[in-house]
């Protein structure tokens, strides 16, 4: 009996995929558990963070695509007000007003809207498969940038542009030209300079940051300046758990959440990172895989997108750490502290299943 329930409580669940996402939360609540001080009740809260998130995975994949499919558009909408309750009603932290308090728990809606989004594209697409047109990519557009125009009022640029990529990612797996892909990026680097009047002050002291973090050392600069030296410190082995200096001489900022990878890079090394950056292509690979095999444009175009949005949200953390990138409030999949954002990414990972283990048999 019990077996019976099990393999049914599994049924849809790709063993591979949660394992590896398994190892890497591991990894976070190790690192979290140095980063936070050996605070245990910030490493417990981020394990039920973690066991919330599991239950929304196993939910969401055993939910068919075509059950996905009819959630996009409320859910797309749902995302959209609740940015704009955001605007009108959200906390202000740090700020900026990102979070919106809903009595028992605070939620970040731009999470959300990292599955709404690229949900609704494909959804869109598939809807329009037969007859493509230039008008489509259009109306792609803006869907992608109604979310975007409100995540920047908050502000939060670096979220809407990462959003933008989510939704780019989309416009391209459903065929978007590579002229038009090229002429948008050579009109989107031309047009930088014009946006920058338009940039809050914060924001252009972190691009010129990224240039010469020691213009302001003790300010913008700081960050950059003590994520690198603990990283660099680290070595190729790595100091030891809970041996990282920068963290707990309290040098290294925000360092349970945007930049914990600076503690992971200085306690356990380059071989460390690598340990990780495996595990990251692990799991990325195999939502590729996933994306290549599902047997409908909707399940490919989602499936890719929630692949490559990890890959972005990864790339984007580290090189921001490493001082290769601005700085921008972007945490790291699976580790960074944080219940929002573990829940929509382990949700990402329930797509990923029930595209893959729901994938209608093809004959040959």
């Amino acid at each position: 009996m019990i077996d019976r329930l099990w393999q049914l409580a599994a049924r849809h669940i790709d063993g591979f995929l949660l394992s590896v996402a398994l190892c890497i939360a591991a990894l976070g609540l190790g690192v979290l558990y140095s980063a936070s001080d050996q605070n245990l009740s910030r490493v417990a809260a981020q394990g039920v963070n973690l066991g919330v998130a599991l239950v929304v995975m196993w939910g969401v994949a055993n939910l068919s695509p075509q059950t996905l499919k009819r959630s996009a558009i409320p859910l797309y909408l749902l995302g959209i007000a609740l940015l704009l309750a955001v605007a009108l009603f959200g906390d202000v932290v740090n700020g900026a007003r990102r979070w919106l308090h809903l009595g028992v728990t605070r939620i970040q809606p731009s999470e959300l809207m990292k599955i709404a989004l690229p949900l609704m594209l494909a959804w869109y697409f598939e809807k329009h498969e037969a007859s493509l047109k230039l008008r489509d990519f259009a109306i792609a557009t803006l869907l992608i940038g109604a979310p975007m125009l409100l995540i920047v009022r908050q502000p939060d640029l670096g979220t809407a542009l990462l959003l933008a990529a989510s939704g780019g990612y989309v416009l391209f797996l459903a065929g978007l030209s590579w002229k038009i892909i090229t002429a948008l990026g050579a009109a989107g680097a031309a047009g930088l300079p014009l946006l920058w009047p338009l940039l809050h002050d914060y924001q252009r002291e972190r691009v010129l940051t990224l240039f010469d973090p020691m213009r302001d050392p003790l300010g913008a600069g700081y960050h950059i300046i003590q994520s690198t030296i603990a990283i660099g410190s680290g070595g190729v082995l790595g100091k030891g758990w809970l041996q990282g200096t920068q963290a707990h001489l309290d040098f290294l900022p925000e360092r349970h959440t945007d930049f914990i990878f600076a503690v992971y890079g200085e306690e356990f090394g380059l071989l460390g990172n690598i340990v990780l950056l495996v595990l990251y292509a692990l799991l990325i690979g195999r939502g590729l895989l996933i994306t290549a095999s599902a047997s409908t444009l909707f399940g490919r175009l989602l499936a890719g997108a929630i692949s490559l949005m990890f890959f972005t949200y990864a790339f984007v953390n580290m090189g921001m750490v490493s001082g290769i990138l601005p700085v921008v409030g972007v945490p790291l999949p699976l580790v960074s502290y944080g219940g929002t954002a573990m829940v929509t990414l382990f949700l990402g990972i329930g797509i990923l299943m029930s595209v893959q283990t729901h994938r209608k048999l093809v004959k040959s």
